[in-house]
C-alpha cells in the first residue's frame, strides 16, 4: 500500500509517476505551483488518453497566502449550429456517445492553462516559458512512453468500442488490447503541442492550430465550426465557499460539481459521526450525496440560466435544514450515479512558498468522443452527452450552453492552519468519495495515505438504493447498511469503480505531505 509522503518545500500529486515526475522538475527549477500543473498536465494528456486532454475541459482552483482564492471555469459551451433535432429524429434519447455528431462542445482545458499560467505571471512569480512547460509532453508524445496499467485496463473494458473507432490504431495492438508497458506514441499530437509552444496556447483557438483543428472538424462532421473556437475564453469566476468547524473549503461554481461537494460536506459534518467507520458515518454520507444530487439534477446547469443561485443551498439555515431532514434510520431512494471511476484526471500541487494549485480534467467519458483527430492528435470531450433531448427536462441540448460537469477542485483551509487541496475522480459519487477522505483525515485523524486506502462505500448506478461497497468492507457495517435498507452490490478491493483521489497538505511552518490512492496509477513526488 502507498504511503504517505514528506516533504520540506513543495509537493504534487498527478495521475501518473511521468506527469508528476514533469511537475516535480518544474518545482525544482524554481517554478510554481501552476507552472508544475501545466507540466503534469500536458504529460497527462499524451499517457492518460482515457482520463484527459487538449481537446477535454477543466476547473481550477488557485490560492495564494493573504489573498482571496480563485476558480477558473475551463469549461465550453455547445457550438453555435448544435440542436437535439438531428438527434431526435433519429430516436436517440441522449445525444450521442461516439463520431463526428459527439463532437458537439467547444473544450476548455488550454484556455484554462492559458489563463491559469497569466494568473501565475503576474501574481505568482511565475517564470518558465511556455516550451519549457509543454517539453516533457513533447517527449512522451514522439517518442513513446509505455501504456500505464490504468489506461490498459481501460483499453480492455471498452476494447469492443474502440476497435469501430479511430483510436483502434492508436490504442490497439493489431486490434488486440495490449497489455500495461506496451509502447505507446503520437506523433500528431507532438507536433500539436510543438506549435502551441511555439506560438501560444491562444493558437489553439485563434492560429494554426486552430485552423487544423476546424479542418479536422470539418472531415468528421462535427456540428463545431472555426467561429466557435475563436470565440472561446476561460472565466475566472468566485469559488463557492463554505465554512465548517473544522475548515474553510473552497470549490469550483456551476456549471461544476463544487456545489454539490460542498453540500455533502456541509451536511457530513452537522451530522457529528462518531466514528470513521461507524454506521453513522457510512448511512450519513450516502444520505447526504443522494439529497444533494437531487439538488444536482434538477438544478446545476449554466451558470447564466440557473434559477436558484448556488449560494443559497450552502447557507447555514439551508445546510441545517437539509441535514435534518435526512433519515438516520432508514435508507432513502436517490438518484442513480454514474461511476466513472477512472473518468477524469485531478493535479495538486503545493510549492515553497505555500501557493496551492488544483486541477481537475476530462474527456467526460473514457475517450471521451471516440476521435482521433489525424492532423492534430486530439481526442475530443463528448460532454454534450450531460445534455438531455427531452425539452421538458433540465439542462436540454441547446446552442451556446455549457454542459453540467462533475468536476470538482477543492482547496480547504484547516482550522489547525494547514492548507489542504484534494480531489480525483468518481463520476457522479465524487463529492461523498472527496467527503469521505476529508473526514477520516480531518474529522478522525487519520493519515492520508490511511484515509486514501481505507474500504469505501458509494451510491451506485443500478438502483436509487444501490451502494456499490468493497468486498473488504467490515461485514458489521454491511449487514447494518442493509439493514437499514440499502441494497448493497459488492466489489473487489481497490476497484477503479471507487474512485482514485489525492491530497497534498502543508503546515503553517511550511512542510507538506501527500498521499495518492491506491485504486489508481496516481503518484505524489515532493521536494
Amino acid at each position: 500500500m502507498p504511503t504517505t509522503v514528506q516533504a520540506e518545500r513543495a509537493m504534487i500529486v498527478a495521475p501518473t509517476s511521468l506527469a508528476a515526475r514533469a511537475g516535480l522538475e518544474v518545482l525544482r527549477e524554481g517554478g510554481n505551483a501552476i507552472e508544475a500543473v501545466v507540466a503534469a498536465a500536458a504529460v497527462s494528456a499524451v499517457v492518460c488518453p482515457h482520463l484527459c486532454g487538449l481537446a477535454g475541459d477543466g476547473l481550477w482552483l488557485l490560492a495564494r497566502p493573504g489573498r482571496p482564492p480563485l476558480a477558473i471555469d475551463a469549461t465550453g459551451v455547445t457550438g453555435r449550429a448544435v440542436t437535439a433535432d438531428d438527434d431526435r429524429r433519429q430516436g436517440l434519447t441522449r445525444p450521442p456517445r461516439h463520431g463526428g455528431r459527439a463532437v458537439a462542445t467547444v473544450p476548455g482545458a488550454v484556455a484554462g492553462w492559458q489563463t491559469a499560467l497569466e494568473v501565475g505571471a503576474r501574481h505568482w512569480e511565475g517564470r518558465l516559458p511556455l516550451a519549457r512547460l509543454l517539453e516533457d509532453a513533447i517527449h512522451r508524445a514522439e517518442a513513446g512512453h509505455p501504456m500505464p496499467d490504468g489506461l490498459a485496463r481501460a483499453v480492455t473494458r471498452s476494447a469492443g468500442d474502440l476497435a469501430v473507432t479511430p483510436l483502434a490504431s492508436l490504442l490497439l495492438d493489431d486490434g488486440a488490447p495490449p497489455a500495461p508497458g506496451y509502447p505507446l506514441s503520437n506523433p500528431a499530437l507532438g507536433q500539436t503541442l510543438r506549435a502551441l509552444a511555439a506560438a501560444g496556447l491562444d493558437d489553439f483557438y485563434r492560429g494554426g492550430v486552430g485552423r487544423a483543428i476546424s479542418a479536422d472538424l470539418k472531415a468528421l462532421g462535427s456540428p463545431l465550426v472555426s467561429d466557435d473556437l475563436a470565440a472561446h475564453r476561460s472565466v475566472r469566476r468566485r469559488p463557492l465557499t463554505l465554512k465548517t468547524p473544522s475548515a474553510t473549503i473552497h470549490d469550483g461554481p456551476p456549471p461544476t460539481q463544487g456545489l454539490i461537494a460542498q453540500m455533502v460536506l456541509g451536511m457530513a459534518e452537522r451530522l457529528h459521526p462518531t466514528g470513521a467507520d461507524g454506521l453513522d458515518h457510512a448511512h450519513g454520507l450516502i444520505q447526504a450525496m443522494r439529497a444533494a444530487a437531487a439538488v444536482r439534477d434538477r438544478h446545476l446547469s449554466d451558470p447564466r440560466y440557473m434559477a436558484v443561485h448556488p449560494t443559497t443551498y450552502l447557507s447555514d439555515t439551508m445546510l441545517d435544514q437539509s441535514a435534518a431532514a435526512l433519515d438516520r434510520q432508514r435508507a432513502r431512494p436517490g438518484p442513480r450515479m454514474a461511476h466513472g471511476g477512472g473518468h477524469g484526471a485531478w493535479i495538486g500541487c503545493i510549492d515553497a512558498a505555500g501557493r496551492t494549485a488544483g486541477l481537475a480534467q476530462t474527456l467526460h467519458e473514457p475517450f471521451g468522443a471516440g476521435v482521433l483527430l489525424p492532423e492534430t492528435g486530439l481526442l475530443w470531450t463528448n460532454q454534450a452527452r450531460a445534455f438531455q433531448l427531452d425539452p421538458t427536462l433540465p439542462n436540454v441540448l441547446l446552442p451556446g450552453r455549457k454542459p453540467p460537469h462533475g468536476l470538482t477542485a477543492p482547496v480547504a483551509r484547516l482550522r489547525d492552519g494547514r492548507m489542504m487541496v484534494f480531489g480525483g475522480t468518481g463520476g457522479a459519487a465524487l463529492p461523498m468519495l472527496q467527503a469521505l477522505l476529508f473526514t477520516r483525515h480531518v474529522l478522525f485523524g487519520q493519515d492520508l495515505a490511511a484515509a486514501l486506502a481505507a474500504p469505501r462505500w458509494r451510491p451506485g448506478p443500478e438502483t436509487d438504493l444501490q451502494v456499490l461497497i468493497e468486498d473488504r468492507l467490515d461485514p458489521a457495517l454491511a449487514a447494518d447498511l442493509e439493514r437499514l435498507g440499502h441494497r448493497l452490490t459488492r466489489r473487489p478491493a481497490l476497484d477503479d469503480i471507487m474512485g482514485h483521489l489525492g491530497a497534498v497538505t502543508r503546515h503553517p511552518e511550511g512542510s507538506v505531505a501527500g498521499a495518492v490512492d491506491p485504486r489508481g496509477d496516481g503518484a505524489v513526488m515532493g521536494l
